[in-house]
């Protein structure tokens, strides 16, 4: 089932989206998974038209916001407003009331207004005047922000980081990707309406969650678990690292592996399940020390020492 859902997905996103075969991988796991997604990459590489387009395809309601400085908690999940015709308070909703939200620039908004999500992402609801109100389900945030430009930036607090299960670094196409690109679109903003009014929805409601029940059911043997954690683990250990991934990593590297395995078939999950995914789901959760970035390592390079310095069971 869930092969022929992301074959069916990856044909309605080809039509706006050349390129970023990984990404969407990793965006169906995602959303099997029921986790979010931070997209992370320079204007222009399509992080918006991958998250609408995905939304069509899916036949979500979508909703975005754009994360500025002078953007308020109310303005993301709502308030009460005072009807006088009726002399009493109705809420008004915000954005964060729908299936799929584009939180676009996430890190221009200052801490409050992002922790304004903290509780949506994690719990799939908010509280409003003290009264808890559920969000729709599915309930998935893809939020984009700018690895460039930091003037006028907050970046996202560990705790924030933490509710998306993966970051995905959205990097330039190939020379024939954006070859095909130039062929495909006109280069005007018509041109690309024109191409996303073409995706059909081709997932129908109740997929998805008897996808993440299958994989929930999915095998995890005993020295392949030992293996996961002895990734995690061996992040808090790394001179390199401050602060090394939690037991929520592991958790969560877990079911996207048993996802993972799912998309390949497969009713147990292997030990290349897990090291394909260990730099999505750890990049954004660890903390590098000063001496690490004085000698020019990312969180990515890292990570691929640390995966190296692991035995894989055979």
């Amino acid at each position: 089932m869930i092969a022929d859902l992301q074959d069916r997905l990856r044909r309605e996103l080809g039509k706006t989206v050349i390129g970023q075969d990984e990404a969407v991988r990793l965006l169906l796991i995602a959303l099997v998974a029921d986790g979010h997604v931070l997209l992370e990459g320079v204007p222009g590489v399509a992080k918006t038209l991958l998250a609408r387009t995905l939304a069509r395809a899916l036949g979500m309601q979508f909703k975005r916001v754009q994360f500025t400085p002078d953007l308020m908690p109310s303005d993301v999940i709502g308030t009460q407003v005072f009807d006088f015709q009726r002399g009493a308070f109705h809420l008004v909703e915000g954005p964060v009331f729908t299936q799929m939200l584009l939180a676009d620039e996430i890190n221009r908004a200052p801490a409050k207004t992002q922790a304004a999500l903290l509780e949506a992402m994690q719990e799939r609801q908010v509280s409003i005047e003290g009264e808890g109100r559920k969000l729709p389900s599915p309930f998935l945030v893809i939020a984009t922000q700018n690895p460039v430009e930091q003037q006028g930036t907050y970046p996202l607090p560990e705790a924030q980081l933490d509710r998306f299960l993966f970051k995905l670094e959205i990097g330039y196409p190939s020379l024939a990707e954006e070859t095909s690109i130039l062929e495909q679109h006109s280069g005007d903003s018509a041109g690309q309406s024109q191409a996303l009014e073409s995706v059909q929805q081709v997932v129908q409601p109740g997929e998805l969650e008897a996808c993440r029940a299958q994989a929930i059911a999915m095998e995890v043997r005993p020295e392949v678990r030992r293996y996961l954690l002895e990734l995690v683990r061996r992040t808090r250990d790394d001179v390199h690292v401050q602060l090394g991934g939690s037991p929520r990593a592991a958790v969560l590297l877990q079911l996207a592996a048993r996802v993972a395995a799912l998309l390949d078939g497969r009713d147990f999950v292997v030990p290349d399940d897990v090291k394909s995914l260990f730099s999505a789901v750890l990049r954004h959760r660890i903390v590098l020390t000063a001496a690490a970035e004085v000698e020019g390592l990312d969180a990515d390079d890292v990570l691929r020492n640390v995966a190296d310095s692991v035995e894989v069971p055979r």
